[in-house]
């Protein structure tokens, strides 16, 4: 997959594409495989890179959502859970268990929190990841040796699943580019094309890497942008009401020492009655999240002070060795696309469950959802849009339909695991690249070949898309990416056949987007 042949797949196709789908998250992606492994001619165009916004931004599972259940979301649960199930199958490669532990401190929680996880197991039924139980104290710190054990009186451990964001994505995308889809990032849509009665029929857009404008024809426009999809839909109709109510979430991330054990830490009420998890994750700890309404969406949103002390505070209740400001390696934030008609209120109590809205000139716009029923949601549009274009109908066939890089026992692939049945493939380039080996900074675990192979099967054009989503550098230690920054723009520049000036602009811009995930500046 490389951007070329996604522009000869689109120039190639002269006549009207059965739907242009807009946005290459985690929800537009999810459609575009939908509706390419039903057999219709899908064309997606993205304004920067596959996942670029919230879709890489999340707390890394694949969950039916414990906080749902608490809320009393029953449907919500079931859909999740049994999309979890379904998602497992699919990319064992890139979802595995995870038991979290819920820490009990107060002679109540243990029977009130082990009855609820009861209720989560039955729910999920045969799309199960493991059954819960109750833990005495020492049954707790076995399993997280270095929890806080002051006034600790046992746990309740249940399980769910994990899994690499962004790895998942580029899995997507390459599995909706197999199935024939042309999948174009770096591709902004200026206006939406309208019939002679003013029905949407195609897109105008901006390659922003040629610097050239094209038109697609469709019988269907998905508006898939998340926290954007209001742009979208007042550019259709200026006078549209908002339905996105974005929120923003943050995670630190920190060394794994902090984290002993194999285990995730759950807390299910924090101050302000989210729940928190502090959750191993590619050899890091990731603590989150917040819940932070907020007016404007943009790509790059920034942790506030407060989230970051938030975050750091509830950390130090449960860890026992309390983490400071300059123990965080990295800190994130992401935008939830929140659909609510109801513009007051608190944003932790609107419901993630997806919204489809087609307005009068037939714009189709999916919104809301989670990572974990991505699948679902693009079943569901699909299923609209043939109805809107008045399209043949053909099943859904994504139920059973192999990610990417399938691969039942990936884990024999150690550190490559997650590209599944192609880490062979990323192997043999690292051993044809010179120094193809070799990592690229001393404390990441990304190599030299692995830059190249994302820059040739990929579709990486920057330093960014190298070290925050196709690795995740950026997210597991923003001061080391940066400092790998000149590295990879080296690697890049000699792929790509760019020059010294390139080189040096994409350094300069990584490293000052890089500066906004360094907690800096603030004495402990």
């Amino acid at each position: 997959m490389n951007r070329d042949e996604s522009l000869r797949r689109i120039h190639a196709n002269e006549g009207v594409w059965d739907m242009v789908i807009v946005g290459g998250g985690a929800t537009g992606v999810g459609v575009a495989v939908d509706a390419a492994s039903r057999g219709y001619r899908v064309a997606l165009v993205e304004q920067d890179d596959f996942g670029k916004g919230t879709s890489t931004r999340s707390t890394k599972l694949v969950h039916g959502g414990v906080r749902y259940l608490q809320q009393g979301d029953i449907p919500l649960v079931m859909e999740a859970l049994r999309e979890r199930g379904i998602l497992r199958d699919n990319a064992p490669h890139l979802v595995h268990d995870l038991p979290f532990v819920v820490p009990n401190y107060r002679w109540w929680e243990a029977p009130f929190y082990g009855v609820g996880m009861r209720v989560y197991d039955v729910l999920a039924g045969k799309f199960g990841f493991g059954k819960s139980a109750n833990l005495s104290a020492e049954e707790t710190l076995e399993r997280i040796p270095n929890l806080e054990d002051d006034g600790l009186k046992g746990g309740v451990v249940y399980h769910d699943g994990q899994f690499d964001d962004a790895r998942l994505l580029i899995s997507l995308a390459r599995t909706a580019h197999e199935q024939g889809a042309a999948l174009l990032t770096r591709a902004r849509v200026t206006e939406l094309v309208k019939d002679g009665d003013g029905f949407v029929c195609g897109v105008r857009f901006d390659d922003l890497m040629a610097g050239t404008a094209h038109t697609l024809a469709a019988r269907v426009v998905v508006n898939a942008t998340g926290v954007f999809s209001d742009g979208l839909r007042q550019m259709d109709d200026p006078g549209a009401a908002p339905i996105i109510r974005p929120s923003q979430g943050v995670h630190i991330v920190l060394d794994r020492s902090f984290l002993a054990g194999d285990a995730a830490i759950m807390v299910p009420h924090t101050d302000d009655g989210r729940v928190l998890f502090a959750i191993p994750w590619l050899n890091r700890v990731l603590v989150g999240t917040t819940d932070t309404p907020v007016d404007d969406a943009v790509l790059e949103p920034r942790a506030l002070e407060e989230e970051i002390d938030f975050l750091l505070s509830h950390a130090r209740r449960y860890m026992e060795r309390d983490p400071k400001r300059s123990d965080v390696r990295s800190v994130f934030a992401g935008l939830r696309p929140l659909v609510s008609a109801d513009e007051d209120g608190d944003t932790s109590e609107i419901s993630r469950e997806h919204a489809i809205r087609v307005s009068e000139s037939g714009l189709l716009t999916i919104a809301g959802g989670k990572w974990t029923t991505y699948r679902k949601m693009a079943e569901d549009t699909v299923d609209v849009a043939l109805t809107l274009g008045d399209m043949e109908t053909r099943p859904c066939v994504t139920k059973e339909l192999n990610i990417h890089g399938y691969h039942a026992n990936a884990e024999r692939f150690g550190r490559l695991a997650p590209y599944g049945s192609v880490a062979p493939e990323v192997e043999a380039v690292m051993a044809a690249v010179e120094r193809g080996s070799n990592p690229i900074h001393p404390r990441l675990s990304v190599t030299v070949g692995e830059v190249v192979w994302f820059v040739r099967y990929e579709m990486a054009l920057t330093v960014d898309d190298v070290l925050a989503r196709r690795s995740r550098s950026l997210l597991l230690d923003a001061a080391a990416a940066s400092e790998a920054a000149p590295t990879v723009a080296r690697i890049m520049a000699e792929e790509l056949e760019e020059d010294g000036r390139w080189e040096s602009e994409q350094v300069e811009e990584f490293q000052a987007l890089a500066s906004g995930y360094m907690v800096a500046g603030i004495v402990d």
